[in-house]
């Protein structure tokens, strides 16, 4: 059973989305756990609970629902925020959240369904590559197809993500266990790459995006072995 959050203030457009939910439930043969948030404030407020979706009014009191999902994504960067709103002019800021959808008032189900599938999809595909780091500011949760390398400085573990950086304390080698099932490789003692993001490997570098690590000479043969490796497994599975 997984956990859907309506985060409305008015009365009457959360008994509409509680409803739609329930019948999208009674359609595909699912089960959900909905809870209702009367403004973004409490939604925030209640980080023990981890939602699979979020459906998120933009004007509210007190804070609106475009600035709660910028918080939002910096302790939660696998749920899937589904936006509802009078005003389609916002559709553009929500790509800085990576919001799966907008959803215009008022609601028709139609086109909730379509949406609400969709967030489900994403969850899902996120879900299985998801991951809990303690930080100092609480458990942040993250998707690891989504992290493009982690790095090591001084104690202090860097997670170089496609939407920012999350930061802990910790030691590689522990990572390095932990992400082994994700397909990460060490190139030396500072960093773990993603190979889903590697774009070349030029001498001992290796290059990710915009980034460009140094590959150590004691690892080069292995981590190219590895790497290999890795490619001949992406094609037995495609």
């Amino acid at each position: 059973m997984r956990n859907i959050a309506i985060v409305e203030d008015e009365d009457q457009a959360a008994t509409v989305l509680h409803r739609y939910i329930e019948r999208f439930a009674a359609d595909t043969g699912q089960e959900f756990c909905i809870k209702r948030y009367r403004d973004a404030v409490q939604f925030l407020s209640d980080k023990k609970n981890k939602h699979a979706v979020v459906f998120m009014d933009i004007q509210m009191p007190h804070r609106n629902g475009m600035s709660a999902a910028i918080e939002l994504r910096q302790f939660d960067k696998t749920v899937s925020i589904v936006f509802i709103t009078n005003l389609i002019q916002y559709a553009q800021k929500g790509y800085e959240v990576d919001a799966v959808a907008y959803i215009l008032k008022p609601v028709q189900y139609y086109d909730f369904a379509l949406k609400f599938r969709k967030a489900l999809d994403v969850y899902v595909m996120n879900e299985k590559q998801d991951l809990t780091l303690n930080t100092s500011e609480g458990p942040c949760r993250i998707s690891t197809d989504k992290l493009v390398y982690v790095e090591i400085v001084r104690h202090r573990l860097y997670y170089h993500m496609v939407d920012g950086v999350v930061e802990r304390t910790g030691v590689l080698s522990h990572v390095e266990e932990e992400l082994k099932q994700f397909g990460f490789l060490r190139c030396n003692q500072c960093y773990l790459v993603n190979p889903r993001f590697i774009v070349s490997v030029q001498g001992f570098t290796v290059q990710l995006g915009s980034a460009r690590l140094t590959i150590s000479r004691p690892r080069k043969k292995a981590f190219m072995a590895e790497l290999a490796n890795w490619y001949a497994g992406m094609e037995d599975r495609s």
